[in-house]
């Protein structure tokens, strides 16, 4: 198994309780303007796009919980890898905007990730993988094979 690995099938359920995880986060901080759980769940975001769910505490309880409480519903890994890099961008930019004075900024780009995390915890959508399915027409072939 290599170290940049993400699995091809995760529990949809354990996305879910990460998302719903995210989206409270961001609900709690944003009121608050307690800046600092940002880069935290941006940390969180680029953990789970580079390693899947074996390094990210959330992700690692996520899994570990999830089923004890839900049935397992396994979906396509590479959309919700997409949606965590969508994830990472999102609120790594916020980070930036947050600490190099433009607060109003970054917290709107808070608040995108808070509308798409709540979502998908609530109704089983995920922006991020949506638009994986639009973007996959769009890819390029190489020697054959999609890159």
């Amino acid at each position: 198994m290599s170290v940049l690995y993400f699995p091809k099938e995760v529990n949809e359920r354990a996305a879910r309780l990460v998302a719903g995880t995210v989206a409270l986060s961001v609900l709690i901080a944003l009121p608050l303007d307690v800046r600092a759980v940002i880069p935290v769940l941006a940390a969180g975001f680029w953990l789970r796009v580079l390693f899947g769910p074996r390094v990210s505490p959330l992700a690692r309880f996520a899994v570990w919980f999830a089923p004890r409480r839900w049935p397992v519903v396994l979906v396509p890994g590479a959309p919700k890898r997409f949606a965590q890099g969508v994830g990472a961008l999102f609120t790594t930019i916020s980070t930036i905007l947050l600490y190099a004075g433009a607060p109003s900024v970054g917290w709107s780009l808070a608040a995108v990730i808070l509308l798409c995390a709540a979502v998908e915890a609530t109704q089983a959508f995920c922006v991020g993988c949506w638009m994986y399915g639009r973007l996959g027409p769009l890819t390029v072939w190489v020697h054959g094979r999609r890159v």
